[in-house]
């Protein structure tokens, strides 16, 4: 039997459908306007999280180091990651950029990291010596960016590095497994 007469045998008994008056569908309603977005306004949300003390991390820092860990993680865990314990799998060199040009590159690197199933990597930020008024401006974006930014939520815990890994002028970053 031909595909042919396979539908024929198989649609014989089919009539179409009394197209009467009908009632047509309302319209469809107007698509709901997305959230807006600006970098401005992720700044001020992640401001706002930390004045307000929403912020999901426990943070503690002195002039030289910072830690931070997500609220309610094994203190344990937090200790082996300052003091070097994990293997660090993989590393980003913001030395020489922007404030803008390096939390581009942090985005990427967690990003493409944690895809890759990485758990424990280095972000190098420098000590800040060659600022403006000698400041860590990367150091104190990272701490913000690591505990409140868009990001946080694949970030177990994070810590200055321990000086054969570049010490103050670095961060140990423990991210979550994918799909946690």
């Amino acid at each position: 039997m031909t595909e042919e007469e396979l539908w024929e045998s198989a649609t014989s008994g089919v009539r179409p459908l009394d197209r009467g008056p009908g009632v047509a569908a309302p319209p469809p309603p107007p698509p709901a306007a997305g959230p807006f977005w600006h970098p401005d306004l992720e700044a001020i949300d992640e401001l706002r999280a930390l004045v307000a003390g929403d912020a999901p991390f426990d943070l503690s820092d002195t002039d030289e180091f910072i830690e931070g860990r997500a609220a309610g993680l094994d203190a344990n865990l937090a200790r082996k990651l300052r003091r070097g314990e994990f293997a660090v799998q993989g590393h980003v060199d913001l030395h020489g950029m922007t404030r803008d040009e390096a939390k581009g590159a942090v985005e990427d690197f967690l990003r493409r990291s944690r895809q890759a199933g990485k758990r424990c990597v280095l972000v190098v930020h420098g000590r800040g010596l060659h600022s403006k008024d000698q400041l860590p401006v990367l150091k104190d974006a990272l701490k913000t960016w690591l505990a409140t930014g868009r990001f946080a939520r694949h970030v177990l815990a994070f810590a200055s590095a321990r000086p054969v890994d570049g010490g103050a002028g670095a961060i140990y970053v423990l991210l979550r497994r994918p799909g946690r």
